[in-house]
């Protein structure tokens, strides 16, 4: 059987000989390691590692697994093994604007976004994105009405749920949750934000940007909480811009930078290197 490669991730208070016994126990086990990050945050105390280590011997990581239980247990951590081959299930949700919902769909289809859709929620029906080839992706169409909050976000958790969804990703989806199910979604739930946090928050923010004569525009991918907008950032991108943009230059520049932000947080959290640190974030970029 070919070796395997697994994803090894945890937070636990820093103290001494959390790497030495780790990296100690996967030798042990046969395991051989091809990329290993941590960090000490020394306001918080608080310790993040992410080890990537092949095993050969299926019996080999078993047993590896096994042993790690009372390392964890020593050290309180809170930690995830997973096999790379095993691909997250992501449910996408996304609202009239497509941009950010075609370009995941093409990442995924080329391989890029090494990940299972497990279907696509919108608030807008199945022909408002009648260019994009969803394939055999489940849609769904949830339509937002006064009075049917609590409902139609009912329907969402259910559908998070029965397809064994691990992430939720909010493509350009112009609902606010509620607090009810931002904390259900907590640390599984990504938002592509239309401009950099925190300025311009609202409506047409590249109009409130163009009002100001801002000089930089730009996007922020962070997980939900239920304080809107606030949660811990994963990724940023910036674009300059002069004098002579219109308020649809800036949209149209804004574009671009949502897309290649949100697929790089996705990227990111789907390979194990996001680990949430309280408000903010831990990422291990490659």
């Amino acid at each position: 059987m070919p070796s395997q490669t697994f994803i090894l991730t945890f937070v636990c208070d820093d103290m001494p000989g959390i790497v030495a016994n780790v990296t100690n126990h996967i030798f042990k086990s046969g395991g051989n390691i091809l990329e290993s990050h941590q960090y000490n945050d020394i306001e918080t105390n608080r310790f993040f590692m992410r080890t990537a280590y092949r095993v050969a011997d299926p019996a080999g990581s078993t047993a590896l697994e096994a042993g790690f239980e009372a390392i964890a247990a020593h050290y309180g951590m809170d930690y995830r093994i997973r096999a790379r081959s095993q691909r997250p299930k992501v449910l996408i949700l996304a609202s009239k604007a497509d941009h950010c919902l075609a370009d995941l769909l093409y990442r995924r289809r080329i391989g890029e976004l090494d990940m299972d859709v497990t279907g696509i929620i919108s608030n807008h029906p199945r022909d408002t994105y009648a260019s994009l080839d969803f394939g055999d992706i489940p849609f769904h169409h949830l339509p937002t009405i006064p009075g049917n909050k609590a409902a139609q976000e009912s329907q969402i958790w259910a559908l998070f749920q029965s397809t064994g969804s691990e992430l939720a990703v909010l493509a350009r989806y112009m609902q606010i949750l509620s607090d009810d199910l931002a904390a259900k979604f907590s640390g599984r739930c990504i938002n592509i934000h239309h401009s950099f946090l925190p300025g311009f928050k609202g409506a047409k923010p590249y109009h409130q940007a163009h009002q100001r004569g801002v000089k930089v525009i730009g996007a922020t991918a962070h997980y939900v909480t239920a304080d809107l907008d606030e949660g811990p950032i994963i990724e940023q991108d910036v674009e300059r811009i002069s004098h002579s943009d219109t308020p649809d230059d800036l949209i149209r520049k804004g574009r671009d930078i949502e897309r290649r932000v949100l697929a790089r947080a996705i990227r990111f959290h789907l390979d194990g290197r996001v680990l949430v640190n309280g408000p903010r974030t831990v990422v291990f970029r490659d």
